[in-house]
This record gives C-alpha cells, sequence and structure tokens, in this order.
C-alpha cells in the first residue's frame, strides 16, 4: 500500500470511510457512459480512476451503460465503448445497463407518488424551466402540484401504457421550489417517449430522466463510491435526496464524490462538436486519427499504456484546468521509444546511385530492431547499387551546418558503408532526378575496419530502389490552430481547424512493412513515429504519423 501523503482526494475519502468501519469487501465501482457517441480522451480520465481504484482495492468495478435515451443511443456505440474500455487495460466485473432496472425505477416511482413526492405535471417543458426563475429568485409552483396523488398515479400509468403523445405531461418529484439549488425544484423524473430502444424495444413509452435512474441505478448495484466529474456537483443534493426515498437500513448507503474532468489543449471533446466534425466530412469519421476518440487515438498509433501513464501524471484533482497535449506526447513517445521497431522508409524520395558499387551485386544488411530493447533482435536489410533517400537530406551546395549529403562531401548511410556525393541528373524545370555518388567499401558498419570506424558528420536513411515498397504516408498534425478552439463565444470552433492537419506523401519503405500488422508500432528512423493504417490491403501499404521523433517538452 502507497504511504498516505501520496492518496489522492477520492484515495482519502476510501481510506477515511475504511478506518470508519467500511468493510474494504464493500467496495465496488462502476465506469457508467451513455451510450451515444464514441469516447474520447477525457472520457478515458473516468475510465482509469474507476477500474485504478479497483485494481487498487482488489475490488469489483462494473461496466454500466445509462441507456436513458433512447433517440440518441444505439448498439454501435455499446460496441465501441467496450472494445475501448478492454483496449485500455481493463476488465469488468459486470457489464450492466440502466434499461436491466427500468420497472425497479417504475416501482419506485410509483411508490413516490403514492407517499405525496411525486406529481404528474401537464405543462410543457418550456413553461416548466420558465417556473423553475433562477437561483436568486423562488420558483413558481406548478398547478398540478398539489393534483390528488390517485390523479398522478392514474396519469402515470396512462403515460406508461402510451396513451398521451410526447411532451404532453411529465412526472416530477415535489421537492423544493425555492431552493438555491436549481436542481432541486421539482426536477423531472419521467418524460414521454415514444421512440424504440437498442435493448428494450417498444416495451416503455416512457423513459426515466438520467438524475432518477443514475443514482438508483447505484444504489441497485450497491456501488459504494459513486464518482463523476465536477459539473455534477451540485446534482448531488438531488442524488442523495431521491437515495432517501428508497434507502433501506441492510443496504450500503452510496456516496457522490467528484473530480475534475481533464481538458486537452487543441482538442474538443463535445459530442455534438466532434459530430459536427463528422457530419460536415471535416474528419473521415468517429475514428479519423485525428480526433480525440479513443478509437482515433488507436488508430493514430497511441498506445494504452502512454494514455494510462498520461492520466497517472494528471493526476486526481477537484480544481480544473488545460493540460499542455505535449504532456500527452511525452507519454507516447516514451512508450513507443521502448517497443517500436526501427525501419527505414523514404518519404520523399530522390533517386541515389551509387557508381563505383559493382552493378548486379545485392547485400543483407544487419541492423537492430530497437536498440532500447537488446531482445528484439536484429533483422536484414537489402542493400545495393541504386538507392532512395529523402530530397532534404541532400543540397548541391550546403551551408556549413548543413550535416547532410552534398557535392564533395561524405555521410554514412545507416548500417552500410560512408559515401561522397558527386554529380546531379536535372530535369528540364532544373528538379534534381538522380544523386550520383561514390562509396568506400571497406567502410561496411560493423566490419571492425579502421575505416568502418571513421567518424563522418552525417548518418541518413535509405531504402534500396530494387526491394523497396510503395508506402501511402498520412502526415497528421493539431486539428486545429489554438489551444481552445470552443473558448471563443463570438467564433465558430470550425473557423479555427487547421488546414494542413493532414498531408498525404508517397514514398519508399524496407520490404519489411509489407509483413507488419495493422496497429503494429513503428519509428521511421529520423522521421517518426508511425503505424500500419486499416486502409492498407494487399497492394496498398498506409502508415499514420502517430507523433514526430523528438521534442523539446519536459514534463
Amino acid at each position: 500500500m502507497e504511504e498516505k501523503r501520496s492518496l489522492n482526494f477520492i484515495e482519502q475519502i476510501i481510506e477515511d470511510d475504511l478506518a470508519s468501519g467500511l468493510d474494504a469487501g464493500a467496495l465496488r465501482f462502476r465506469f457508467p457512459p451513455e451510450p451515444n457517441g464514441y469516447l474520447h480522451i477525457g472520457h478515458t480520465k473516468a475510465i482509469c480512476i474507476n477500474f485504478g481504484l479497483g485494481e487498487r482495492y482488489n475490488a469489483p468495478v462494473n461496466l454500466r451503460f445509462d441507456d436513458t435515451n433512447p433517440e440518441k443511443e444505439e448498439q454501435e456505440y455499446v460496441d465501441s465503448i467496450k472494445k475501448d474500455v478492454e483496449w485500455l487495460g481493463f476488465r469488468w466485473a459486470e457489464e450492466l445497463y440502466a434499461s436491466d432496472y427500468f420497472q425497479q425505477l417504475y416501482d419506485w416511482a410509483v411508490r413516490l407518488i403514492k407517499e405525496g413526492k411525486a406529481y404528474v405535471d401537464e405543462q410543457p417543458s418550456e413553461v416548466i424551466t420558465e417556473q423553475r426563475k433562477n437561483p436568486t429568485e423562488p420558483g413558481v409552483e406548478s398547478p398540478y402540484r398539489n393534483r390528488p396523488i390517485e390523479e398522478s398515479l392514474a396519469l402515470f400509468q396512462r403515460m406508461k401504457d402510451g396513451e398521451f403523445e410526447e411532451g404532453a405531461m411529465s412526472l416530477r418529484a415535489k421537492i423544493d421550489m425555492t431552493s438555491p439549488n436549481m436542481n432541486m425544484r421539482d426536477p423531472v423524473m419521467y418524460r414521454i417517449l415514444k421512440r424504440p430502444h437498442h435493448r428494450t424495444g417498444t416495451e416503455w413509452k416512457i423513459y426515466p430522466m438520467y438524475d432518477w435512474a443514475h443514482g438508483q441505478s447505484d444504489y441497485i448495484e450497491q456501488i459504494s463510491h459513486s464518482l463523476c466529474s465536477l459539473e455534477f456537483e451540485n446534482h448531488r443534493p438531488l442524488y442523495d435526496w431521491y437515495l432517501d426515498q428508497v434507502y433501506s437500513e441492510d443496504k450500503i448507503r452510496n456516496k457522490q464524490r467528484e473530480f475534475a474532468r481533464m481538458n486537452v489543449s487543441y482538442m474538443i471533446t463535445s459530442k455534438r462538436k466532434l459530430q459536427r466534425l463528422v457530419n460536415e466530412g471535416i474528419v473521415t469519421g468517429w475514428d479519423d486519427p485525428r480526433m480525440p476518440t479513443v478509437s482515433g487515438l488507436r488508430r493514430k498509433g497511441y498506445t494504452p499504456v502512454s494514455i494510462r501513464n498520461f492520466i497517472d501524471r494528471v493526476g486526481v484533482t477537484k480544481r480544473e484546468n488545460l493540460i499542455d497535449i505535449q504532456l500527452l506526447e511525452f507519454f507516447v513517445r516514451e512508450d513507443l521509444n521502448k517497443i517500436a521497431k526501427r525501419v527505414m522508409t523514404v518519404v520523399n524520395p530522390v533517386k541515389l546511385v551509387i557508381e563505383n558499387y559493382p552493378e548486379g551485386k545485392e547485400e543483407w544488411l544487419e541492423t537492430e530492431n530497437n536498440p532500447e530493447d537488446p531482445e528484439a533482435g536484429t533483422r536484414s536489410v537489402p542493400f545495393g547499387r541504386e538507392l532512395w533517400i529523402e530530397r532534404e537530406d541532400f543540397m548541391e551546395e550546403a551551408p556549413k551546418k548543413f550535416f547532410r549529403l552534398s557535392i564533395g562531401n561524405e555521410v554514412r548511410l545507416k548500417s552500410a558503408y560512408i559515401i561522397k556525393a558527386e554529380r546531379v541528373d536535372k530535369d528540364e524545370n532544373g528538379e534534381i532526378t538522380t544523386i550520383y555518388a561514390t562509396y568506400d567499401e571497406r567502410s561496411k558498419s560493423g566490419s571492425g575496419t579502421e575505416e568502418s570506424l571513421r567518424k563522418v558528420k552525417g548518418t541518413l536513411h535509405w531504402v534500396s530502389a530494387k526491394h523497396a515498397v510503395p508506402v501511402e504516408v498520412r502526415i497528421y498534425d493539431r486539428l486545429f490552430t489554438v489551444e481552445q478552439p470552443d473558448a471563443e463565444k463570438e467564433a465558430d470552433f470550425l473557423d479555427f481547424v487547421n488546414p494542413d492537419s493532414l498531408k498525404v506523401a508517397h514514398g519508399y519503405a524496407e520490404p519489411a512493412l509489407g509483413e507488419v500488422q495493422i496497429g503494429e508500432p513503428l519509428q521511421f528512423q529520423r522521421i517518426g513515429y508511425f503505424t500500419k493504417d486499416r486502409d492498407s490491403g494487399a497492394d496498398r501499404l498506409v502508415f499514420n504519423r502517430t507523433v514526430t521523433l523528438k521534442d523539446s517538452y519536459k514534463p
């Protein structure tokens, strides 16, 4: 067990509860997403907090879908959420749904009506909202607030039976229309929705509101600590009031506590705004590598370890702030540096011919798969007279601090030989088409000769032209040009979309890239970290840039 000073405030609450007599065996947590969209980077904090507590205290964690709004919820989202949680490395104790409890929630609502604590209101939602007024002004009671109990019971049954149209009436809790907390001003518990549900079909014509369903679902599952983001802090009195109505002494009384949401720079997490990006074709879908969704981050090449380490560093606090995206990228690089195979890919190719290398000769040179991991082993890379190198790695006449290839100067080809550029061919537009060079055959890397140990200032990656496989390389950058694209109230967040968030290049790679798996982490040497995209096929290799190779950021 960690020392007490290292506990975050939620762990401290749990430790205090245990010290006050709560049985450790009664600890139970849950992650309760609404299946109305794809999980995003913000959700990963709640996932890691709840499942992390489960791991720390050896307690079960439920995955419960708060599926109370059939207008927006689909099985597709349920499936994607399960996949994302599993990908992050977590396993839930039970897969549950708020819809599992629709009958129990209805029965409890009937009980509240019988106790004079709920009533059917026939006013439109706009009128109800207007009557609530504001925190400094008492609300106006509904003319139906004191209607006879039997009348409300009968109407509520008819609502359930589907006799009324949507919006015709609702069930409201009778609490306090003068409370400074607006959530306590007779909140709506049920509304009429004649929409098919992804699990219950057309069985129900009324659906519970989130506040009514959420806390009672926690209670049914005997969740000891219901953890949610700070936006629900002012919902806690209502959460507790509802629990008071159903609480039994032989049950654990669940406790809601709130933590700060996670906001990351250059990202938005509003589902409505993310939907606009998809609908308006700014991105190709919910798993576009520029999206902050877990599926997008996965497709981009982010790893579960990097995200979990990032969440651990961000910590659990009660104060919201903006997290620098560079911190997330730091943890991605840190993990990929340990696990990514080093490969050679030329993104912007120009032909290099080594004139004194024998025609028809080819060699297979040994190179390390990952110098950070001795157990990763080595592989053979083909080498020959004609190669591809990066166009940016050559200048005819270079300034003093250009340590790559130029006429009359030497560089080392990685894992191969030292070469010297001699001359070039150009097309009618003055564009260099071929670089001609000579090599020192005694300078082969690893041969142990004196020439092989000779130092030159530059080392270039390359690909054998004869053995090269063509690749499509997608260079992804941040989707937005400003840190908080949705912070400007006077501007549309789409005004800040980065027009250069995706650039596509066509280059060549060593033949080993034809064998890598989709999602496999790679380091394109001297370029960045990449992963094979699902758009790849038998005759098409597509790679997404995960993150640049280096950055000056230090956490």
